[in-house]
């Protein structure tokens, strides 16, 4: 199974509501993401239209030292205001994924992990969008430099549970990624299962 392919499915397909693609229109291509509008033949022999987000998928990691986990506090243009966040970021072409969690928590955070575990993989939005994230537990953590892209400004701070929590409560935390990060967080100190 390879979990960076946007249409990975690791469960049994329903036939019956599969739609066919007719013709796929290219509308925009950007750094991140491109845009086309598919035509599709629908189980009911109809045609209607998809507009398609294509994104190349990304990676998170939920990062513990000791009883806190690493967040970063950046702007987020689309929101208008700044979010809390675990670190994050795109996979580069061809790259694995546990490659590019280990990357994006040393350039973020300046931590490297000992330990780096795959906890699951989901889709953004499936609505519209084939993002798929793959959210890692990083563990035994040691500090180094942070390596930041050139257009990347961001606060690193370390956070409690509880306080991940009244974050959320503030809606500072409100991005789904990090918001499962916090819920399996508190799992695994419950249960020490992911």
């Amino acid at each position: 199974m390879n979990p960076t392919h946007p249409n990975n499915q690791s469960h049994p397909a329903n036939p019956k509501l599969d739609e066919e693609t007719v013709s796929t229109q290219p509308i925009f291509e950007g750094k991140v993401i491109t845009l086309q509008v598919d035509t599709v033949k629908l189980p009911n022999g109809q045609t209607a239209t998809r507009e398609i987000v294509r994104h190349p998928g990304a990676v998170a990691v939920l990062a513990l030292n000791g009883d806190r986990m690493l967040v970063v506090d950046q702007y987020r243009q689309a929101m208008g205001r700044t979010e809390v966040e675990i670190p994050a970021g795109k996979l580069d072409p061809g790259e694995e994924p546990e490659v590019a969690a280990a990357r994006e928590l040393r350039e973020e955070t300046g931590y490297v992990a000992k330990s780096l575990r795959l906890v699951r993989s989901f889709y953004t939005s499936p609505g519209f969008a084939d993002e798929i994230i793959h959210l890692y537990i990083a563990e035994e953590l040691e500090a180094g430099d942070m390596a930041l892209d050139e257009d990347e400004f961001l606060e690193v701070s370390e956070i409690t549970l509880e306080e991940a929590y009244a974050l959320m409560d503030q809606n500072r935390i409100s991005d789904a990624k990090t918001m499962l990060a916090v819920y399996a967080w508190d799992l695994y100190r419950t249960t020490r299962r992911l």
